[in-house]
C-alpha cells in the first residue's frame, strides 16, 4: 500500500441555516449523472499481501428516497430523470456499492503511516456529494469542491475530530481540510440541501478501500499477520472477517448484508 490513498472527500465554523433530509423509503440504484468520483481506495503495490471480495445484500432493500430538486433548477437540469438519496446502490446480483471496508485490527502496535500528499476531492456537484463514501488518512488533506452555481454549505459531524462548518456560496469554490484522529464514520451533510449526505472513513493507515458499483473491493500491500477486516455501510451496518496473509499472497474476504 506504501502509505498511498486514491483520490475520492471542510475547517472555519460558518453556519447556515438549513435542515435535514427525509429518510423515507423509495429504488435501491440512484439516476445517472453526473458521474461521481473514484472513492478513496488503496493503493496497489507490488510488496505485501492483498485482500480482495465482493459485497453483496440478501433479501429487498427499501426504495431509495427521491429527491425533490424543483427549487434547484441548476441541479435538477444534471439529470434525465429525478434523481434519488444513495443510501442503498444495488448493482447486478444484489451487488452492494458504498461499503467502507478497513482493516481494524492486527497491524504492528507501532507502524507508523505518511498520509499521501494527494488530496482526496469531495465534490458537489448536481446537489449531491461525489464521492458518496469516501476513505482518507489522519493528517491528509480534504480538498471540498462546489461545482454548483449555488450555495452548498457542508458540516461534518464528528465524535473523535472536530466538526466543521463550511460555506461555498460560488461555483469553483474549494476549501482543504484534515482529520486528526481515526474515526469510522465521520457523517457530512449540508445545511442548505438536506438530502445531500457524505461519509468520510479517516484511519491512521493506508489499508482500506471503499465498494464499487459490483461490490468488489482491494486491499493491497498489507505485511505478513492475521487482520480483523471489517465492512461498514449506513444502512446494514457492519461485519468482520478474519483473515491471514502470509508473504505476498491474496486471499479473499466476501461480505453479504441481510437488506432492512
Amino acid at each position: 500500500m506504501n502509505g498511498r490513498i486514491l483520490s475520492v472527500v471542510g475547517g472555519m465554523f460558518l453556519l447556515t441555516v438549513c435542515s435535514k433530509g427525509d429518510q423515507g423509503n423509495a429504488a435501491a440504484a440512484p439516476a445517472a449523472p453526473p458521474a461521481p468520483a473514484a472513492p478513496a481506495t488503496s493503493d496497489p503495490s507490488a510488496d505485501g499481501g492483498t485482500i480482495t471480495g465482493k459485497i453483496k445484500f440478501t433479501g429487498t432493500a427499501a426504495k431509495n428516497p427521491t429527491i425533490d430538486m424543483s427549487e434547484e433548477a441548476a441541479c435538477k437540469a444534471k439529470y434525465p430523470s429525478p434523481p434519488t438519496e444513495e443510501v442503498v446502490v444495488a448493482g447486478a446480483a444484489n451487488a452492494l456499492a458504498n461499503v467502507f471496508v478497513y482493516v481494524s485490527a492486527g497491524l504492528p502496535a507501532n507502524a507508523k503511516y505518511q498520509a499521501p500528499s494527494t488530496a482526496v476531492v469531495l465534490d458537489q456537484n448536481g446537489c449531491r456529494y461525489h464521492p458518496h463514501v469516501l476513505g482518507i488518512m489522519v493528517g491528509q488533506n480534504l480538498e471540498i469542491k462546489n461545482s454548483d452555481p449555488l450555495l452548498h454549505n457542508i458540516k461534518a459531524i464528528a465524535k473523535k475530530n472536530r466538526g466543521f462548518n463550511v460555506s461555498q456560496p460560488n461555483a469553483g469554490m474549494t476549501r482543504d481540510v484534515t482529520f486528526s484522529a481515526p474515526e469510522v464514520m465521520v457523517n457530512l451533510e449540508c445545511n442548505v440541501h438536506g438530502w445531500m449526505h457524505a461519509y468520510a472513513g479517516v484511519r491512521p493507515d493506508p489499508f482500506f478501500a471503499v465498494s464499487g458499483a459490483d461490490g468488489s473491493f482491494s486491499i493491497k500491500g498489507l505485511p505478513p499477520g492475521t487482520y480483523t477486516v471489517e465492512a461498514w455501510h449506513e444502512r446494514f451496518g457492519t461485519q468482520t472477517a478474519t483473515v491471514t496473509i502470509a508473504g505476498t499472497e491474496s486471499k479473499t474476504a466476501n461480505f453479504t448484508f441481510a437488506a432492512h
